[in-house]
């Protein structure tokens, strides 16, 4: 496989597993989950790692996680979430197309109203405006950007600052708001399991991820993983539950990711865009407040599950934070899919429109 693809099994990416870089993001990462799971942050093993790996990276530490680390990992995190998918939960989904169809507005007025203010205001050009402005899909959105002779810069830098606000202060919200038992995931014991089913869950998954890589498909890694483990628990091939540890270890790697992509950055530019990408965080957090509400008079979800599903930040990210306030994670993953996935429709076609005016 390629370094592009969603599991990229290469010798370069395996030397990085012993590379300093990367020994250096579990030296921070580390301390720094014990340090945030002293203060009893909620989700302490990601908000450490992600806040001190951050630091890190704009003082101008070379930091770096193979992809290799990260793809495992976010594998394990979907399989976490696929324990939550049953049969019961496909009586549900007919009413998912409305709450669907809510998120296709939620995203066409993001990018029309959060594009204006940042052309008014940040002075960005257009098209970076409307890249800068859709709710996620980082990722693909900077491939596209680039195609586009856009500023990639203000276009990462701005959802890397909206990222780093939403995972932040959402579980301290969350946590003020919602009645929870926090620190479920180290509470829970796991005991009996065939260690065999696990191995088969992996397998399967990573035949479902290859496949959906290939067909172009966003977030191949956790789609994939879900459709697998999902499929696999309903028929009652394989089930294997996760244990809390493995789940805190794979936070504490995905909350670092997050501060590895600070790597290219300095304080000076994250500055310039702070406070812009503020503004514009606050009114795609407000237009999901909105969509949540409208959600809620259609389908019967808790309000937190629903304002999570519109919350405009990284799917994988998001997710975690549903799973430790057990907010309906495969409801909230599905709907960050779908987000996605329109998002990578709706951006090309008002692009096409723009080159026609």
């Amino acid at each position: 496989m390629q370094n592009n693809q969603a599991i990229p099994f290469n010798k370069e990416n395996f030397k990085q597993i012993f590379s300093v870089k990367f020994l250096l993001v579990i030296a921070i990462s580390v301390p720094s989950a014990f340090v945030a799971d002293y203060l009893s942050l909620p989700l302490a093993w990601f908000l450490g790692p992600m806040i001190a790996t951050s630091i890190g990276a704009l003082m101008g530490l070379s930091i770096r996680i193979p992809r290799i680390i990260l793809s495992s990992i976010l594998i394990f995190l979907g399989l976490y979430i696929g324990n939550y998918i049953d049969k019961n939960l496909f009586a549900q989904i007919h009413e998912w197309a409305y709450t669907s169809l809510i998120m296709f507005i939620y995203i066409i007025l993001s990018i029309f109203i959060v594009s204006i203010y940042l052309q008014k205001f940040s002075k960005y050009e257009k098209k970076t405006s409307i890249f800068s402005a859709a709710p996620g899909a980082l990722g693909p959105l900077m491939i596209l950007a680039e195609d586009q002779k856009t500023d990639l810069s203000h276009v990462a830098t701005s959802h890397l600052i909206r990222l780093i606000i939403i995972v932040t202060v959402f579980p301290f919200f969350v946590n003020s708001f919602y009645d929870v038992e926090i620190g479920k995931l180290t509470q829970e014991i796991v005991k009996k399991q065939n260690i065999f089913h696990l191995f088969i869950l992996i397998t399967i998954s990573m035949i479902f991820i290859f496949v959906f890589d290939k067909l172009k498909m966003p977030a191949a890694l956790l789609s994939g993983t879900l459709v697998a483990s999902g499929l696999l628990q309903i028929t009652g091939v394989a089930s294997y539950q996760i244990s809390p540890e493995i789940v805190d270890y794979c936070l504490l790697i995905l909350g670092s990711s997050v501060g590895c992509r600070f790597a290219d950055k300095t304080f000076n530019e994250v500055a310039k865009n702070a406070l812009h990408s503020f503004v514009a965080t606050l009114l795609l957090v407000f237009l999901g407040v909105i969509a949540a509400i409208a959600a809620s008079l259609i389908i019967d979800k808790n309000f937190f599950t629903l304002l999570l599903s519109y919350c405009p930040g990284g799917i994988y990210e998001v997710a975690v934070i549903a799973i430790f306030f057990n907010l309906d994670p495969e409801f909230v993953s599905f709907h960050h899919i779908i987000r996605l996935l329109m998002i990578l429709f709706v951006v090309p076609v008002i692009l096409r429109f723009l080159k026609k005016t």
